[in-house]
């Protein structure tokens, strides 16, 4: 199948819709905290508070969310408004004495949780960026710089941060690379950073040579320092949806970069090396892992589909088909578009449920937790719209 452009009009007002309409206001403004400032993002499936805690790099993903709804959507004032209470709340509270954030405080910023990863750093640089664009701030465009290269020393200087496992088998993951291209590319897209497309570039080098395996047709989701294949089970679990999100955010730098035919070439074909593998054959939507060998896999919740590998899997096939015309593309997209819309969306209360049984049932009713809260879904419809807009 193709998309005719009367198609791609109706796919653009719906993501148009289901942000605007559905997504946003499940969030907004009930989850603006104005007693302590941030967030309470910790809701079941009717909007219901849940639990009063709040995850430090989901605050940081709301703040980005309202920012970039003011700078791309509409200059609403309650948009900005509420991005200024979740700097701030990071500011205050989410930052220990030697300068890395906490993962987990409670409603009023006391500290819970301390990963030994800087995700929530790289969340925090989106969010300053973006609001420092919509706001003038000045201030926050500099905090946003500084934890940049913050995030770049914790990526490349080993031993800094504290290890997860001993020396005995070292590997190294596919998730920074990824994260730190996306947090580039929107530092770069909102407040400007020179030292973004050499970083950009070296990442993208690193996923290509040492993750992308085009003997196997595989994007490895870990792999030893020299980029070979583990053969433990840590080593042979793939994240499909993760890997995809990666193709994607390649496929976005080959759009920025003129339509790059390199990179298009290299995202598509890590789109569709993991489309094989992840998509469900027997029941639709995208296996949460797999093993490269086709070996059982350890996690319990294998076989079960969540969220947000759905939501990027919509992004980079929508994306692929937009750059290539190829209908292979446009095909896969209303598979997972279709899927995803008739199995996670609530129409009743609005947003998506986040876990599903392999067999598309709802294992459970939270929207919002440690873990989702508005980001992946919102980014996919806002990220759509604006592809959609572009190509009208």
């Amino acid at each position: 199948m193709s998309y005719a452009d009367t198609d791609l009009l109706k796919l653009k007002e719906f993501y148009s819709h289901q942000l605007l309409n559905d997504t946003v206001p499940f969030w907004f403004p009930r989850s603006i905290d104005e007693e302590y400032g941030g967030y309470l993002l910790m809701r079941d499936q009717d909007g219901s508070l849940l639990d009063d805690d709040k995850a430090v790099w989901i605050q940081g993903r709301a703040a980005w969310l309202l920012s970039t709804l003011y700078n791309t959507v509409e200059p609403k004032q309650e948009w900005l408004d509420g991005a200024r209470l979740g700097i701030d709340f990071l500011n205050k509270h989410c930052f220990d004495t030697d300068g890395q954030m906490f993962f987990h405080v409670t409603r009023n910023g006391s500290p819970i949780r301390k990963r030994r990863y800087y995700f929530s750093e790289t969340f925090a640089v989106i969010a300053m960026a973006a609001y420092a664009k919509a706001s003038g701030d000045e201030t926050a465009a500099e905090k946003a710089r500084y934890l940049f290269g913050k995030c770049i020393e914790y990526a490349t200087t080993p031993g800094l941060l504290p290890p997860k496992f001993t020396s005995t088998r070292p590997a190294k993951g596919i998730g920074v690379p990824m994260i730190m291209i996306n947090t580039a590319q929107q530092l770069r897209e909102t407040i400007g950073d020179d030292r973004c497309d050499e970083y950009i570039s070296g990442w993208i080098k690193e996923i290509e040579t040492d993750f992308v395996k085009h003997d196997i047709k595989c994007v490895m989701e870990q792999v030893a320092p020299d980029g070979s294949i583990s053969d433990h089970i840590d080593g042979r679990t793939l994240n499909p949806g993760h890997a995809i999100e990666g193709a994607w955010f390649i496929l976005h730098e080959a759009k920025y970069r003129n339509n790059d035919p390199h990179l298009i070439e290299l995202g598509c074909t890590m789109l569709d090396y993991m489309w094989e593998r992840g998509w469900d054959k027997e029941h639709g939507g995208i296996l949460y892992y797999r093993d490269v060998y086709n070996k059982p896999v350890q996690e319990y919740w294998q076989d079960m589909k969540f969220w947000w590998p759905h939501n990027e899997v919509i992004i980079a096939t929508l994306l692929a088909y937009t750059l290539t015309g190829n209908e292979k593309y446009a095909n896969w997209h209303q598979m997972v578009h279709n899927y995803a819309y008739s199995k996670f969306h609530d129409p009743k209360n609005g947003e998506w449920f986040g876990y599903l049984h392999r067999d598309g049932s709802i294992a459970q009713t939270a929207k919002g937790n440690l873990f989702k809260g508005p980001f992946h879904l919102p980014r996919q419809e806002w990220y759509c719209m604006q592809l959609l807009k572009e190509i009208r």
